[in-house]
Order: structure tokens, then C-alpha cells, then sequence
């Protein structure tokens, strides 16, 4: 039986395309085990040859938490919101962590001032960290870094469904976005 030239066109396409939604299971990817979870936005991982690298997420800025006694302690009620948020957004990527064993692979797309990594952060099952915290309302979608986020769609789509929904920092008519909490500091 011959099939028609459409026919086969078709099923090379179909082929083709299952091909290139797979590749990122065929290519080994590096991966990194996770020593700690600093905020909802920073994490400090160790290489294959045991390297500390900070890194700090591609697209997003989530809300900040107290770094001192003094912070933790604070009667500014607009500090004690940022840090509320920024607890849980913490809490959040330690769960994400726990949940893929302590290991992810890293996209570096670039380093900020204060030496850390700039990356998209996935667990083993390819689940983008920074998109489930926009989508939860834990991290705002964070402008500057999104020039070198590769998922900056999918994250900005995220961020939206969250908005729209009132969902975690959008559901609090007090919360100030982190960059501008920093700037008031």
C-alpha cells in the first residue's frame, strides 16, 4: 500500500514535532542540589564539583522578608506586610524545593551586581518556580530581568491569572510591590 504524498508529510510533521517537545528529556540538563532557600527569589545551590552559586530568579521579585531582630520586631505595619508576603513566598520555594528532592536545573541567563546568578529555576519534573509564584501571588513579575527571561510569557501570563483571580500579594489592598518597599528603606 503506497500512501499519498499528504499523508506522509503529515506524519513527518507529527514526528518532527513530538521530536522537538522532547528534546529536553533527551538532552542532559545540569543539575544543581539546593543548600538553601534565602528568600522567595534567591537560592544558593552547589554544582556537580561542589561549587556554591547564588542565584537569583529570572523574571520575578518577590516581596522581601526581615533580615534582623530589628526588622522582625518592626511596628512599621507596611514592613510587617512585605514580610508577611515575603515569608511566605519563602515557605513557598522551600516547599517546591522539598518536593523535587532538593535538585533543579538552572537556565543562567545573565549575573546582577551583587555576584549571583541570574536564572530560570525548574525542578526535575520541568515545573518553572517562578511561574507557580506568580501564579499563587507570591512574586510580581519583575520588569528589568525580563529582557533575559526566556519564560517571560508564560510568567507574565501567570501573573495575570493571579491578578485577575486576587490571589495571594493581589488579594491585599495594603501590600506595596517589593522594588518600591526597597526604594522607602
Amino acid at each position: 500500500m503506497k500512501l499519498p504524498v499528504r499523508s506522509l508529510l503529515l506524519i513527518c510533521a507529527i514526528i518532527l514535532l513530538l521530536g522537538l517537545s522532547a528534546w529536553q528529556f533527551l538532552i542532559p540538563h545540569a543539575k544543581y542540589t539546593v543548600l538553601k532557600v534565602s528568600d522567595g527569589d534567591t537560592i544558593t545551590v552547589t554544582n556537580n564539583q561542589g561549587a556554591k552559586i547564588h542565584v537569583r530568579f529570572a523574571c520575578i521579585d518577590a516581596p522581601e522578608i526581615p533580615h534582623s531582630n530589628q526588622e522582625k520586631y518592626t511596628k512599621s505595619r507596611i514592613a510587617r506586610n512585605q514580610f508577611h508576603w515575603g515569608m511566605k513566598a519563602q515557605q513557598r520555594v522551600q516547599q517546591l524545593i522539598d518536593r523535587g528532592g532538593d535538585r533543579v536545573s538552572l537556565k543562567i541567563t545573565d549575573s546582577d551586581r551583587y555576584g549571583r546568578q541570574i536564572a530560570e529555576v525548574r525542578l526535575a519534573d520541568g515545573t518553572l518556580i517562578q511561574e507557580v509564584l506568580a501564579r499563587e501571588g507570591l512574586a510580581l513579575v519583575y520588569r528589568p530581568y525580563l529582557k533575559n527571561c526566556p519564560s517571560a510569557t508564560a510568567v507574565e501570563r501567570a501573573e495575570a491569572s493571579a491578578k485577575s483571580q486576587r490571589i495571594g500579594v493581589w488579594s491585599d489592598s495594603h501590600f506595596v510591590e517589593p522594588w518600591q518597599y526597597r526604594s522607602r528603606k
